[in-house]
């Protein structure tokens, strides 16, 4: 989402959020030409500050406004990081221990009140070191800190213990955080950490200005002041919110480069031209898929994922367009998404945590399979680890003996967790994310599967800012939960399980293991992955035998373009993708004249 706490098992069929496509169901007539587009979360989101954004729905918004030192090369693939904000990837010590980073200049933060005059001011590299600050700074409850930084800069986790005392002192120094210049800094770590470079690309890291952290207060989070191509405007926790192009965005040009294949499907038309090419992203809350589809077919948004309910008529036995849509000029876009679902044990809950053969019966007991088909019309395969295929450290003929569906081992189990428990087991209470028929839906085939074998659970639905809120604290017991990678390094699942990590941070199941944590800590230090690759396998191989997670699936993509949306291609890793996409608008508005002869 690339972010921590992404949708559960409702993400398996909403894609909004995490592809950025647009949605939006108009009854009242067509899109607005040319440079608006629509688009849809299938959830409220939280908040819009980047230091403390660390899911999917908010990161599609907020990627739009804020902007990260690196990003990830829009075309081109496999995966190549590029500059951003920096002017150059970083300098790297021979040892390994300091990352030498420059600014662009001329990069200017969008016009805002906080300024004095309204006027957005140039980037400097404060902006970022301030913002690191903050994301240490206890005080802000940030839960991206452990997952980045906690453990790796100089002084920072002396900074962030000595926040608990009161408020931080952001005019003091740190060993590691070091400006050099207006436009250099210098990171300083306590060892070396080849993954810090990869965080230097996400959300979390964005700078943000001082002037707007202290002028809006506990209310930043409602006014995102970023030097991205879009800025907000609107009130993002009502249903329907805005973002508008940033008249300060420098000069950007579409990509000039491509993998094979991409400039005979005329994703290169566009190179070399300013970007953005919308002017106007209109956004709106709408939690079910039927409405999208519906609006889909209608022409009233450009893309969209298939709906259950709508598999059969969209796709055939064969997996292709359906014909009616491909007479259409409908495309159909198919792809690996680099993701894990699951359902995560609180290994701190003295009944779920400490009682191996209770989780194991509970795997035993999930049909994979037939939800796999039910649930996800296929668009799915049963998982073997927390490490998806998409990624080179997968293992494929490795075996996981507790995803199987085996109800007589499962109850087999259960007698022997009863056993350990010194009687029956209490009802177990699992918090799901989504209030809405689909993951309602979803939630009682878990629940209905665990009955099977004669276990007792309730299902609580939240919205996704209750559900976020509660796993800060760590006080689910059983979650649904999914993760799509940050980065392209199986490094980036397995830190969901090192112990420091725990709750607040993105170990949101708690799991503690003393084999596990050892090799973690060798192999993140090592720069190659063939030398991780060992590590790697073996924490693997700890999670697969303790089961901390209750492995769903990992999620094949399905999605349908309209014609005249151009330019759009999926993207696993990079953020803020809508300024390279565009609107053919003589393309769409022959579909409403046709449609309007037909009716």
């Amino acid at each position: 989402m690339k972010f921590w706490a992404a949708y559960g098992v409702v993400c398996t069929v909403l894609l909004a959020a995490y592809l950025s496509v647009p949605f939006f169901y108009d009854r009242s007539g067509p899109p607005a030409a040319g440079s608006v587009r629509r688009a849809a979360l299938a959830s409220k989101i939280r908040g819009l500050d980047p230091q403390d954004i660390g899911d999917t729905t908010s990161a599609a918004v907020a990627g739009q406004i804020f902007e990260t030192l690196y990003t990830y090369s829009y075309l081109e693939r496999p995966y190549r990081l590029i500059p951003l904000l920096a002017a150059d990837l970083p300098e790297v010590s021979p040892d390994g221990l300091a990352l030498t980073l420059t600014i662009r200049p001329g990069i200017f933060f969008c016009d805002d009140p906080a300024f004095p005059g309204g006027q957005g001011r140039e980037l400097t590299a404060t902006d970022f070191i301030y913002a690191w600050m903050r994301m240490a700074d206890l005080n802000n409850r940030s839960t991206n800190y452990a997952g980045i930084f906690q453990g790796y800069v100089k002084g920072l986790d002396e900074f962030r213990a000595a926040s608990a005392a009161g408020p931080a002192d952001y005019d003091g120094e740190i060993e590691g955080l070091e400006v050099l210049g207006r436009y250099t800094m210098r990171i300083k770590l306590n060892k070396p950490y080849p993954f810090l470079v990869y965080w230097l690309a996400h959300l979390p890291t964005a700078p943000v200005a001082r002037e707007a952290v202290e002028f809006y207060g506990p209310e930043l989070v409602n006014h995102p002041v970023g030097t991205g191509p879009y800025r907000l405007a609107g009130d993002f926790r009502s249903n329907r919110f805005s973002l508008e192009r940033n008249k300060n965005y420098r000069l950007e040009t579409y990509p000039a480069r491509g993998e094979d294949g991409d400039a005979r499907a005329g994703l290169l038309a566009d190179a070399g031209r300013r970007i953005p090419f919308i002017d106007r992203i209109e956004w709106s809350v709408i939690e079910e898929p039927q409405p999208r589809w519906l609006a889909f077919l209608d022409g009233q948004l450009d893309a969209s994922g298939i709906p259950r309910d709508n598999f059969s008529e969209a796709i055939t036995p064969g997996r292709e367009l359906a014909g009616e849509l491909r007479e259409r000029d409908i495309r159909l876009l198919k792809f690996d998404d680099p993701s894990v679902f699951y359902y995560g044990f609180n290994m701190n809950d003295p009944v779920v945590g400490s009682n191996l053969p209770l989780r194991r019966a509970m795997s035993l007991a999930f049909d994979r399979e037939t939800y796999i088909e039910r649930f996800l019309n296929g668009r799915g395969r049963i998982p073997v680890g927390p490490i998806p295929p998409s990624f080179p450290s997968f293992r494929p003929e490795k075996e996981n003996p507790w995803v199987r569906y085996d109800p007589e081992e499962a109850r087999r189990l259960l007698a022997q967790a009863e056993e350990e428990c010194g009687g029956p087991l209490p009802l177990l209470r699992v918090a799901v994310p989504g209030t809405d028929t689909t993951t309602r839906q979803g939630g009682e085939f878990f629940r209905v599967q665990m009955e099977r074998i004669g276990l007792s659970v309730e299902m609580d639905y939240m919205t996704w800012p209750r559900f976020q809120d509660a796993n800060r604290t760590g006080s689910h017991q059983i979650f649904a939960l999914g993760w799509q990678a940050d980065y392209p390094d199986a490094e980036n699942f397995l830190f969901l399980f090192y112990g420091p990590n725990r709750s607040p941070g993105p170990n949101a199941c708690n799991f503690s293991d003393p084999e596990f944590d050892r090799l973690y800590e060798q192999a993140v230090v090592l720069p190659l992955l063939e030398d991780r690759l060992p590590s790697y396998h073996r924490m693997e191989d700890i999670v697969i035998e303790q089961c901390p997670w209750l492995l769903l699936t990992y999620r094949v993509n399905y999605v349908l373009i309209h014609p005249w949306l151009e330019n759009y291609k999926p993207n696993n890793f990079a953020e803020g993708t809508i300024k390279y996409q565009a609107v053919n608008d003589e393309r769409r508005r022959a579909f409403y004249a046709e449609k309007e002869e037909g009716s």
